[in-house]
């Protein structure tokens, strides 16, 4: 019955062209717009190279230091120092991984690479950090292996590369390990070459990956405070009660240092570490996170997306249905059931929905590919531009979620079929003669 079904709404969607075009295009804008948003955050949330250990991933992005009574009251903000690393971070026990990054805007922001064939120096996306930070991203390495300890100790100048940055620099990723390049006018040794990550994946994105021992004031605390610096701290966990663990382990380092130097400065981290999903909508690591308006920001674009659309599919199949009435009252007289002509609707509904929802799925694909660049930055309260000389590489992984597609599939249907049920409902109510006499 169903098979019959459906080839009677195939026939019927050729007859009306018009009608169908414009309902497979209405479902497939409505799904497009709601699969663009959902794999804007599925990239930002799910578990992709290299960041595959988002889940128990949790960040340490600031600090707050305070000092002096009331009148003379002052009030530090920044991250930590190398002193605090020691002491405090790298000692922790309730952690996998520890690893720590160095913000240094001169390495960050104005790192250039002076080729050995002098066709001219261009910029590249360095990362100041520490072997334990390719013990929490899982990096593919296609050569080699990452920088040691020992490196980190003895500042010596060693980087892992990226396979895109082999091939601009040496024309191949094999045999490049041991080979040397020239960065900020200092020699570099290749000690690994790893797969490319996506510049989407903010947290572990670069080009290269030194040791921050390499800056030569990496030791030193800022504004007088011993602990105050410009390192960020990650933390790789077992679990959520491992984290939760952490977070009283560090709230008993920060009273305990408080207590210890009451005179001396107070040192706050708020609600820090932060997992992954926090640290996504928390716009400042010191305000609290209102989860319930973040749920109702993406409940009222949800409702824009999916239930105007539907509304509006309900005008369209009301319409529809008042010029089927005729054709509604023959079947009737022949003996057709009210469910039997409701259930041949519902899946011609049905057909059109999940050819729009094909349509919406090639259309969100070919946007978030062609305007990676800037799509998926549009839900961002700060949105950057990429830097010169980044590509924004969207991975196969990103793009083919099957889950996603599924759940903005099944929302669109079950909003389709209740467009289609009142509308549907109110024509097969109506007597048989009221049906046969409606003019077409």
């Amino acid at each position: 019955m169903i098979r019959i079904y459906l080839k009677q709404a195939w026939e019927l969607l050729k007859q009306n062209k018009l009608f169908s075009t414009l309902y497979i295009a209405g479902t497939g804008l409505a799904i497009a717009m709601t699969m663009i948003m959902a794999m804007i955050y599925y990239v930002k949330l799910a578990p992709v190279y290299p960041e595959v250990n988002r889940q128990n991933t949790l960040y340490l992005t600031g600090s707050c230091f305070e000092k002096g009574p009331e009148g003379n009251h002052q009030v530090v903000r920044w991250a930590v120092s190398y002193k605090a690393l020691q002491e405090w971070f790298y000692p922790m026990k309730n952690a996998l991984a520890v690893s720590a990054k160095l913000a240094n805007g001169d390495w960050s922001e104005n790192s250039y690479i002076q080729p050995a064939d002098q066709s001219g120096d261009f910029h590249v996306n360095v990362r100041l950090t520490d072997p334990a930070f390719f013990r929490i991203y899982a990096f593919r390495f296609l050569e080699g292996k990452p920088f040691t300890d020992a490196d980190l100790s003895s500042g010596i100048c060693t980087a892992v590369i990226t396979d895109e940055l082999a091939r601009r620099l040496f024309g191949t990723t094999e045999g490049v390990v041991g080979q040397t390049f020239r960065l900020n006018y200092t020699d570099f040794r290749v000690c690994g070459v790893v797969r490319s990550a996506s510049y989407l994946t903010s947290k572990s994105y670069a080009q290269l990956y030194v040791p921050y021992s390499v800056v030569s004031d990496y030791r030193e605390p800022k504004y007088g405070a011993p602990f105050l610096g410009a390192f960020s701290v990650t933390f790789l966990v077992e679990n959520g009660e491992q984290g939760v663990a952490l977070r009283n382990e560090l709230k008993d380092i920060v009273r305990r240092e408080n207590l210890a130097n009451p005179d001396d400065w107070q040192v706050s981290f708020w609600e820090q570490p932060t997992t992954h999903l926090v640290s996504i909508f928390q716009e400042y690591v010191s305000e609290e996170l209102d989860v319930w308006a973040t749920v109702r920001q993406f409940l009222l674009v949800l409702l824009v997306l999916l239930l105007v659309p539907a509304l509006n599919l309900s005008g369209m199949i009301a319409s529809r249905m008042e010029g089927r009435l005729p054709e509604m009252g023959v079947r009737k007289s022949f003996g057709a059931g009210r469910g039997t002509l409701f259930s041949q609707v519902m899946w011609e509904n049905l057909l059109l929905t999940l050819l729009g929802g094909m349509l919406g799925l090639l259309l969100a694909w070919v946007v978030l590919y062609a305007e990676r660049e800037w799509v998926f930055t549009v839900l961002d309260d700060w949105a950057d531009a990429v830097p010169e000389g980044m590509e924004v590489r969207v991975a196969g992984e990103m793009l083919f979620a099957p889950l996603v597609f599924l759940a903005a599939l099944l929302l669109c249907v079950l909003l389709n079929l209740l467009s289609a049920l009142l509308p549907a409902w109110n024509s097969l109510r109506k007597p048989i003669v009221s049906s046969l006499n409606e003019k077409r």
